[in-house]
């Protein structure tokens, strides 16, 4: 199924705020812009991304049309639960196919990592003043290709899964308004796995997605804060070289464990196992963050559910059973790459957001998104009393 009509997202429109040789040399390292293909990562995304369901023409401009409205509909009943003030002047929310999907994450990446710096390894050469991607093209143009096949390939794993998503980095160095996307054909694939009504499961996606464009929207802070942090988290990483092959000798004596979903940490990915212990703890801090956001999303969702959409209770159900109920070889992709985490994401996010609100209401939950320093810790996500000690006294 493709969502035919929304061209600005990936049909020629980059977009992006940077990228290789888009600036200075540096002499120190190098950016992850110039180490990374991210054109080849669309282009194989789009190879291997899997067809959508089977839908006719015109079921599928329905199905384009009723998305859009019910995003459009969110918006004021999500404001008013969350008790923050409605948006206005935002754009369209874009109802996208799966490629389009990868794509857009792609100019997200970019957008991210591309101004990252990364230091040289031994024996390589500074960047020339003029056109970083420029240097050792011969040594480099493999590593580019290699990392960029590997991106496309996760997007397009990915890009059967999202429903809808608030894209926070494409457009933030220009000061461009974040995107909403919603993924038509996996809206209809999930709505038929379910057995739901269609035009309700598509209400109930939107108020989650709009809760998401609420708060980053409200406070326009917050955008700018994940970015940064999400590029210092990627600089301090990616700054590390000398330890890595002692932490991927941890990673290949972890793996079974990590297969089996019995590490410390069950449900994280190969990726976090290559953190040291300092690198987890700031990790952890940009996880409650995330935690918080999702889990508000989903509180914010079901509380306005049962006003505009009658088979609340009939979808939240079977989409919960349908979280738990995956197959073996598809719960160990999720766990290698990091996605059982993003499970427990909503829920602990949930109760600490219940937990706040039945302490101090919804206005004194609200000072939460007054500045970073009011942002929940990792033990306060799991202790919302803490939080409120701290920040109300």
């Amino acid at each position: 199924m493709r969502a035919r009509g929304d061209t600005g997202v990936g049909d020629g429109e980059s977009g992006s705020d940077s990228g290789p040789g888009s600036g200075p040399g540096h002499p120190g390292g190098r950016v992850v812009g110039d180490l990374v293909d991210f054109d080849l990562a669309a282009q194989v995304a789009a190879r291997l991304v899997r067809p959508g369901p089977r839908v006719g023409r015109d079921e599928a401009d329905q199905v384009v049309g009723e998305l859009r409205v019910a995003a459009a509909e969110a918006a004021g009943p999500v404001a008013r639960t969350a008790h923050l003030p409605e948006l206005t002047e935002q754009p369209p929310a874009l109802v996208v196919d799966r490629v389009s999907w990868a794509r857009a994450n792609v100019e997200a990446f970019r957008t991210l990592l591309g101004p990252v710096e990364v230091p040289l390894r031994s024996g390589e050469r500074p960047a020339p003043a003029r056109g970083g991607a420029a240097v050792d093209r011969a040594t480099t143009a493999v590593g580019r290709r290699t990392t960029g096949a590997e991106l496309g390939s996760l997007l397009s794993f990915l890009s059967s899964r999202v429903l809808g998503q608030f894209d926070v980095f494409s457009g933030v160095d220009g000061g461009r308004a974040g995107r909403l996307l919603l993924v038509a054909p996996n809206v209809v694939q999930v709505e038929r796995d379910l057995q739901v009504d269609p035009r309700d499961f598509r209400r109930w996606v939107c108020l989650h997605e709009e809760a998401h464009r609420l708060q980053f929207g409200a406070h326009p802070w917050l955008r700018r804060w994940i970015t940064d942090e999400a590029r210092a988290l990627a600089q301090d990483l990616l700054g590390h070289q000398r330890d890595l092959g002692e932490r991927l000798s941890g990673v290949l004596q972890a793996l079974p464990e990590v297969l089996r979903g019995t590490a410390e940490g069950s449900g994280v990915g190969v990726a976090d196992l290559l953190q040291t212990p300092a690198q987890r703890e700031r990790v952890a801090a940009l996880v409650a963050v995330m935690s918080l956001l999702e889990g508000h999303a989903d509180v914010v969702m079901d509380d306005v559910g049962p006003q505009v959409v009658p088979s609340v209770a009939t979808i939240r159900a079977r989409f919960t059973q349908r979280r738990r109920g995956r197959g073996s070889l598809d719960q160990v992709v999720r766990r290698l790459l990091g996605l059982d985490a993003k499970t427990r994401q909503y829920a602990d996010g949930a109760r600490f957001v219940r937990g706040a609100v039945g302490q101090v209401g919804w206005e004194g939950f609200n000072a939460v998104w007054s500045g970073p320093e009011q942002l929940p810790s990792p033990a306060e996500v799991a202790d919302p009393a803490a939080w409120v000690a701290r920040v109300h006294g």
